[in-house]
C-alpha cells in the first residue's frame, strides 16, 4: 500500500547544508482503501523550503515503487523538471503519477513518459484473482455451512416431535383425517419458518431471512396472488371435510361427472367414473358446484314413460302396470310404486311409471330396463295398443287400391279381439315368454362392486399421496 501525505513530501537532504533536516509536522498518513481512492491527487506535495533535485527524485521514486502499479518506474529530476518513465496497465495510474509529481514542492514541470500497456487477451491474471477471492470466501463459509446444516437437522427433528406430540395429545380425539392433516401443518409451519430464519441469519442473509419470515409465511401463502388457487382448494377441502357432503365410495355427480369417490386430498377429489376412468376435480369446483349424491339414501327412484291408444281403458292399463311392478322382486313395496297419467298426446295417452329400488343391491338402470320390457310385453298380451304419433298424409289423386286383402280365418292363431270386443283382426303381438331378467340385463345387481374392482386394479394416479378419507373409508358401510 502507499503512504501519502496530503500536505507535502519531505526530502532527506538539502542542497544548502547536505545534512538531514527535520520535516514539517505532518498529520497521520492514511492508506487508500481502493484504487479509486488512491487516485485522488493531493493539492500540494511539500518537500522543504529549498529542495534539491536528488531529494525530489528519491522521494518520487519511493512513491511509485510503493504503489506497485508501475513496472520498472524511473524518476529523473533536472533543474526542477521531473522525467517519469516506466509502464502501467491503467491510464488513471499514469495520470496520477503525473499529478503527484507536479504537486511536489519546487517542481517546475513534469514530463510524463509512462507507457500504458494493454493487457494481452491471454492474460488470465484477473481470473486467478477472482478464483482466489472465491476460494477464500468458500473456505471462510465452511463453518457457517456446517452450522446451517446442523440447524436444519435440529429443525427437522423438532418438526417430527411437534407432529408426534400433537397426534398423541391434542389431535388424538380428532377423527377426521383432513382436519388432523391441517392441524399438523399449522403446527409444523411455524417451526419450519423459525428454522429457515435461523439458517439464513447464520449464513449472513439477514434481509432475506426477514423477508421469508414476514412475507412468505403461512399468511403470505394464503393471501398471495400466485397461490390463490392453491389456497382456495385448500380451504375448500377443509369446508368439505367439515360439512361432509359425501363419503368414500359414494356415487356422486358433480360438474358433469358421475362416479364413485376414491380419494379426497387438499387439492382435489378423485372419482372413478362408470366408464372406469379416473377424474380429479378441484375441491374449489366441487364446493361451488351442485353435488348430487346417489349413495346418501340407499333407496333410489326412477321413472319411464309409455303411451297407450285412446281406445284402451286407462284404469286397466294402470292396473296391469301396477301388477308387474308388484311382482318384480327388485321394486320396493315401500315407498310404493305409482303409475300416473302424464298427459294426453296427439295419438296416445302417456303414462309415467315410478318405482323405487335399493341402489346398494340393484342397479336402477338394469331394473328400469327390465320393467320397460315387462310392461311392454304385458300390454301387448292384453291387446293394448301402443301407437306412435299420428302423421297426416295427403293423397291429391286419391288412394290407389292395389288388391283385395283376404281376412284371416277364424282359426288364425294371430286373430285377437280388439279392445272394443269385436273380432276384427289386429296386429301381430310378441309371443315369446318374457323373463324377469335376461342375459343382456344381468342379475340386476348394482355396478358399485364392479367399479370398485376396477378401481383396485387400476393404477393409482396419486400413488403415495395421503387419503384424507381414510378414516371414513374404514367405517363406511359401502366399503367392502
Amino acid at each position: 500500500m502507499i503512504a501519502l501525505s496530503t500536505h507535502g513530501l519531505s526530502a532527506q537532504e538539502t542542497e544548502a547544508t547536505g545534512q538531514p533536516q527535520p520535516a514539517d509536522p505532518q498529520p497521520p498518513v492514511e492508506e487508500p482503501q481502493t484504487d479509486e481512492a488512491a487516485l485522488a491527487t493531493p493539492d500540494k506535495v511539500n518537500v522543504e523550503q529549498i529542495v534539491g533535485d536528488d531529494a525530489i527524485e528519491a522521494r518520487l521514486q519511493r512513491i511509485l515503487e510503493a504503489t506497485e502499479w508501475f513496472e520498472n518506474p524511473q524518476v529523473q529530476v533536472e533543474d526542477g523538471i521531473v522525467f517519469l518513465a516506466g509502464s502501467t496497465q491503467n491510464e488513471k495510474y499514469r495520470e496520477w503519477a503525473g499529478n503527484v509529481a507536479g504537486n511536489t514542492q519546487d517542481v517546475v514541470a513534469v514530463v510524463n513518459r509512462v507507457d500504458v500497456v494493454t493487457p494481452s487477451i491471454w492474460d488470465l491474471s484477473p481470473m486467478w484473482v477472482v478464483l482466489k477471492d472465491l476460494t477464500r470466501t468458500t473456505v471462510q463459509s465452511i463453518p457457517l455451512l456446517i452450522i446451517a446444516v446442523l440447524i436444519l437437522g435440529i429443525t427437522w427433528i423438532l418438526l417430527k416431535l411437534t407432529v408426534l406430540i400433537a397426534d398423541k395429545s391434542v389431535l388424538k380425539r380428532v377423527d377426521n383425517n383432513l382436519l388432523r392433516e391441517v392441524a399438523r401443518k399449522a403446527l409444523a409451519v411455524p417451526v419450519a419458518l423459525v428454522g429457515l430464519y435461523l439458517v439464513l441469519k447464520v449464513s449472513g442473509m439477514t434481509r432475506l431471512a426477514m423477508t421469508v419470515l414476514g412475507g412468505t409465511g403461512l399468511v403470505g401463502l394464503v393471501i398471495g396472488f400466485a397461490f390463490r388457487d392453491i389456497a382456495e382448494n385448500f380451504l375448500a377441502s377443509i369446508l368439505l371435510s367439515v360439512q361432509n357432503p359425501f363419503r368414500y365410495g359414494d356415487l356422486i355427480e358433480v360438474a358433469g361427472y358421475l362416479g364413485y369417490v376414491q380419494r379426497v386430498n387438499t387439492r382435489g377429489t378423485l372419482l372413478m367414473t362408470m366408464e372406469g376412468n379416473h377424474v380429479q376435480i378441484p375441491n374449489s369446483t366441487i364446493y361451488k358446484e351442485t353435488i348430487q349424491n346417489y349413495s346418501a339414501n340407499p333407496n333410489c327412484r326412477f321413472d319411464f314413460g309409455i303411451g297407450i291408444g285412446y281406445d284402451v281403458p286407462i284404469t286397466r292399463a294402470q292396473e296391469a302396470a301396477m301388477n308387474i311392478l308388484a311382482d318384480h322382486p327388485a321394486v320396493l313395496k315401500e315407498p310404493e310404486p305409482q303409475v300416473l297419467v302424464e298427459k294426453l298426446g296427439a295419438a296416445t295417452v302417456n303414462l309415467r311409471v315410478f318405482a323405487w329400488v335399493n341402489a346398494q343391491k340393484h342397479s336402477w338402470i338394469k331394473v328400469r330396463s327390465s320393467l320397460i320390457r315387462l310392461v311392454k310385453s304385458g300390454f301387448e298380451s292384453q291387446g293394448f295398443e301402443m301407437p306412435d304419433e299420428q302423421r297426416e298424409v295427403i293423397f291429391p289423386n286419391g288412394v290407389p287400391i292395389l288388391g283385395a286383402v283376404t281376412a284371416p280365418q277364424d282359426d288364425d292363431p294371430h286373430k285377437l279381439p280388439d279392445s272394443r270386443g269385436n273380432g276384427q283382426p289386429q296386429r301381430l303381438v310378441a309371443t315369446e315368454s318374457e323373463q324377469l331378467t335376461n342375459s343382456a340385463e344381468g342379475a340386476l345387481a348394482s355396478e358399485e362392486e364392479t367399479v370398485r374392482q376396477q378401481a383396485r386394479q387400476s393404477r393409482d394416479p396419486e400413488d403415495g399421496s395421503t387419503d384424507l378419507l381414510e378414516t371414513q373409508a374404514k367405517v363406511s358401510p359401502q366399503n367392502p
